[in-house]
């Protein structure tokens, strides 16, 4: 095959050796007078320090210089317009936004439109070096959106490695001084609450209908005020929200699947709930309480794994669901946290009220819920047993004719009875 000659566009404008001398002899002055052009005409370079101005006229002298080697090569494309901005020190690069380079990228360019062509040594150079310097500029540009681009994406990938240890180390338990200090790094205020959610990733098909699951869910989160961090573990996809899964105007006594504002339910959209549960994949979505700060974050975590993993013993829950809501699942499936919250919620409040409530609730339930068998099997009123099932509703906060909620009362008692000795027992 045989080359191919370079373009008028890529190759090099061809001037005497008598002009390029000339530039080569200026360009310390160019540099000079470019960055002078900075100071007077860009309010916020005047406020640099001296070291970050500097390292601005070194950055210019590096382009004026690939600018006269790039005239000397008349066949050869544009080279080595990234080398001035990858010699520029790190402070400068941290401290100048890709807006201010591009300010300084024209303040110069027009700085050397304004001295270069006098340097020519006819009309016609005098047109070349116009044409060449806008060439030469537009490279630069690029240049510039390159180097910024390729920080990005390191900072970028950085902070998800970050992201993924924070999460990670919380799901483990192992929150140190290392790990707050990682999360500080990601902007997360450590001393607010967290909560954690956990579900499964999105699957390719759910992201081809819905771009960007994940952003949506930090979408949905800076709208509610939250910061969040998200890790993929596998076949499970764990969340961290700063502060309680729903505001002052979602609060609710009762479980999170009827956390909605009355907006939202009027106008049959999903809540803030439901849209955070939206980014997961297909599954249940497990809310763990909110813990008080990041270093007490890996107890929301084990509450929601614990409950991720008896989820599909409640055909019916919602979504997403708190893993308070799933004590009896999670207590069949050997959870002994679970079991003892059970304990310690309704077992222990029961016991302590006295008055035959743990007797007659465990009458009423083991007799199918019928009240008037309950009443005979104790020897009392069927007025008595139902003012003892409303004091465990008062005491408990769980109802015994809800079908849910009996469920719930029913293995804490199992629980009771099956707790070693020492704990509350039942009567």
């Amino acid at each position: 095959m045989t080359a191919t000659k370079p373009t008028a566009s890529a190759a090099g404008p061809s001037v005497s050796a008598g002009t390029r001398r000339r530039l080569e002899q200026a360009s310390g002055g160019l540099a000079s007078a470019s960055v002078a052009a900075m100071g007077a005409r860009l309010t916020w370079f005047r406020r640099l320090s001296a070291d970050q101005r500097a390292g601005v006229l070194l950055v210019t002298q590096t382009g004026v210089t690939n600018f006269v080697a790039w005239l000397g090569e008349p066949g050869e494309t544009i080279r080595l317009t990234a080398e001035a901005f990858r010699n520029a020190p790190r402070d400068l690069a941290r401290r100048m936004s890709l807006r201010q380079t591009v300010e300084l990228v024209r303040v110069a360019l027009e700085a050397f439109e304004d001295q270069l062509p006098r340097l020519a040594e006819d009309e016609k150079e005098r047109q070349l070096l116009t044409e060449a310097i806008l060439r030469f500029g537009r490279e630069i540009a690029f240049a510039a959106a390159s180097v910024y681009a390729s920080a990005a994406e390191s900072r970028g990938a950085w902070d998800a490695r970050l992201e993924a240890l924070v999460v990670d180390g919380v799901v483990r338990g192992d929150v140190d001084d290392a790990l707050v200090s990682r999360a500080s790094a990601l902007g997360w205020d450590t001393e607010r609450p967290v909560t954690v959610l956990v579900g499964s990733p999105p699957t390719d098909a759910q992201s081809e209908n819905q771009p960007e699951p994940l952003a949506l869910m930090r979408r949905t989160a800076t709208r509610l005020g939250r910061s969040v961090l998200v890790g993929v573990q596998g076949t499970r996809m764990v969340a961290l929200l700063s502060g309680p899964l729903t505001d002052s105007a979602l609060l609710t006594s009762k479980p999170l699947d009827v956390a909605r504002s009355a907006d939202h339910l009027a106008a049959g959209e999903p809540g803030p709930n439901e849209r955070l549960a939206e980014a997961f994949g297909s599954g249940p979505v497990v809310v763990g309480p909110t813990a008080a700060t990041l270093g007490t974050a890996h107890l929301s975590a084990r509450d929601a794994l614990q409950g991720l993993r008896a989820a599909a013993g409640w055909a019916d829950a919602p979504r997403p669901v708190h893993a308070d809501d799933l004590l009896p699942e999670r207590a069949l499936a050997g959870d002994p946290n679970a079991r003892t919250q059970l304990i310690a919620e309704i077992v222990t409040p029961l016991h302590a009220a006295g008055g035959g409530l743990t007797q007659t609730l465990s009458s009423y339930l083991d007799g199918g819920a019928a009240l008037e068998s309950c009443a005979r099997v104790l020897f009392v009123h069927p007025n008595t047993v139902r003012y003892r099932l409303r004091r465990v509703t008062e005491v408990t906060g769980r109802d015994p004719t809800d079908a849910r909620d009996a469920l719930v009362l029913r293995i804490a008692l199992m629980a009771g009875r099956l707790a070693p000795p020492g704990a509350p027992q039942q009567r």
